[in-house]
């Protein structure tokens, strides 16, 4: 049943910024680190003294590129730094340097699913660097707001998308994998709850098959994935209805309270902000040689979409094993290791996304604390392949001890617990006429049409070996005997 809703479509474009993991400020040596003392990594230059001058970080410029090339944006070889003014408490020398005409970083995109399950690249406008402002607390003091500028000159990337995005899962699958690439190139932590990577979301609405966007809003105060969804669809509602009482929709800043998932006016966007951009004089253009992007292109990792190709295309995995190894990196990388030495990619798969995530999550712990090397792992795989532990046997009895003791070998411990099958068909034999002999009449009913008793002969061959007997053979000569 079609509502007033059906006759409007949603225009999206995201604002990321993204905070760099540089050990030290964008344009000073004070050090970038969060949950410090307030007010302790500040220095003259942090705070805008007269006579004091910024310097480049070159670790910024890297990661900015890094993420360009992640991205397949275009890289700029010649570009200037601007100041962006305006006064805010937590904002000490009263501007930003910033990149206004000449960002880093132009074009490219960023892959995501529509829903129709298509792949869809969201174009970005541009990818650029800048440094953040400091933070103003509001709910320490009943009486006062409080300022503390630790976070003032840390890095930051913006990417900037074109308004490409029709849904609020559109946008939510957007943030994702733009958090998992900061990730994996190691530029960012991806914390949303700390404020290392914060979205804007620029809201508009327009009928259907019309070809001027609706006015906008931009959303603000986000720390969380699923919190820009809920924003963007209490957005998108709140729009709506309000047009279609006849109503216009003011262009403003909105912020999102996540108490009761609401959206609130902040203040008016009717004029254009005037930043009064101007280039920064105390710092000198920046080249980015093509020598050194492709330097730089050389040290990138393996990227999420690079591995989803090659784990369906190379080695037959699904797109749903695919997406889940690559979700984290950590996993992605132990999964690789893994591969060296394991051919049987289906059997590696299921070891990692499957047995190891499951005592990850269980334990409440990341992969790298886990103590089994993906060799053993290998190794584990090995044995089940060469019929000499069941998967059974190697899941629910020699993988909890490997955890205990990852310096053993599985074959090792398999041996000291009298683990290893039996797959002698002399012996599997004796074993098989003992239990067949003590069904006699079960017997005549299998020969007589009832297939389904075969697992009541396969369970009393397993119990006779102790959980031993290689259930491949001992289903062969089950079946051999039982056909004659």
């Amino acid at each position: 049943m079609s509502t007033i809703y059906d006759k409007y479509e949603t225009v999206i474009g995201l604002e990321i910024h993204a905070q760099l993991q540089t050990k030290t400020k964008a344009y000073s040596s004070d050090r970038n680190e969060y949950g410090a003392t307030p007010n302790t990594n500040v220095s003259v230059v942090t705070l805008g003294h007269p006579g004091t001058l910024p310097l480049y970080n070159k670790e910024a410029v890297k990661f900015a590129v890094k993420m360009g090339l992640a991205c397949e944006s275009g890289i700029t070889e010649d570009m200037i730094f601007a100041r962006k003014n305006y006064f805010y408490p937590d904002l000490p020398k009263g501007y930003q340097i910033t990149q206004d005409e000449t960002p880093i970083c132009t074009g490219g995109y960023v892959q995501i699913t529509d829903a129709d399950g298509n792949p869809k690249k969201v174009t970005l406008t541009r990818i650029h660097l800048e440094e953040d402002a400091g933070k103003s607390i509001h709910d320490l003091d009943p009486f006062n707001t409080l300022i503390d500028l630790n976070r003032a000159g840390t890095p930051l990337i913006e990417i900037v998308s074109e308004p490409e995005i029709k849904s609020s899962q559109e946008a939510y699958d957007y943030v994702t994998e733009v958090r998992k690439l900061v990730r994996y190139l190691d530029i960012c932590d991806g914390n949303m709850e700390e404020g290392s990577l914060r979205c804007d979301a620029n809201v508009s609405v327009m009928l259907k098959g019309a070809n001027k966007f609706g006015n906008r809003t931009e959303v603000k105060n986000m720390n969380s994935m699923r919190n820009v969804q809920k924003a963007i669809d209490y957005e998108v509602k709140r729009q709506i209805d309000l047009l279609e009482q006849g109503e216009t929709i003011a262009t403003e800043t909105r912020s999102f309270n996540a108490a009761d998932g609401s959206t609130i006016s902040m203040r008016s966007k009717e004029g254009a902000n005037d930043y009064r951009f101007f280039p920064e004089p105390d710092l000198q253009p920046l080249r980015v040689s093509e020598d050194y992007v492709n330097k730089v292109r050389e040290m990138m990792p393996p990227l999420p979409n690079q591995l989803i190709k090659k784990y369906t295309e190379d080695l037959g995995l699904s797109e749903y094993d695919a997406h889940v190894l690559t979700e984290n990196k950590e996993v992605a990388l132990y999964f690789e290791e893994v591969i060296k030495t394991q051919k049987n990619y289906k059997s590696a798969s299921n070891w990692v996304t499957v047995n190891i995530k499951s005592y990850l999550n269980e334990k409440a712990i990341e992969i790298e604390e886990f103590g089994v090397e993906p060799a053993t792992i290998s190794e584990l795989i090995d044995l089940i392949e060469d019929n000499k532990i069941s998967n059974s046997v190697a899941s629910q009895k020699v993988f909890p001890l490997l955890i205990e003791t990852p310096d053993k070998s599985p074959l090792s411990i398999a041996q000291d617990n009298n683990w290893i099958q039996e797959s002698n068909e002399d012996a599997m034999s004796e074993l098989v006429n003992k239990a067949l002999a003590k069904f006699p009449a079960k017997v005549e009913e299998y020969k007589s049409g009832k297939k389904g008793l075969l697992g009541l002969f396969m369970g009393e061959v397993m119990k006779q070996s102790q959980g031993k007997a290689d259930p491949k053979v001992a289903n062969q000569l089950l079946m051999k005997q039982l056909e004659k």
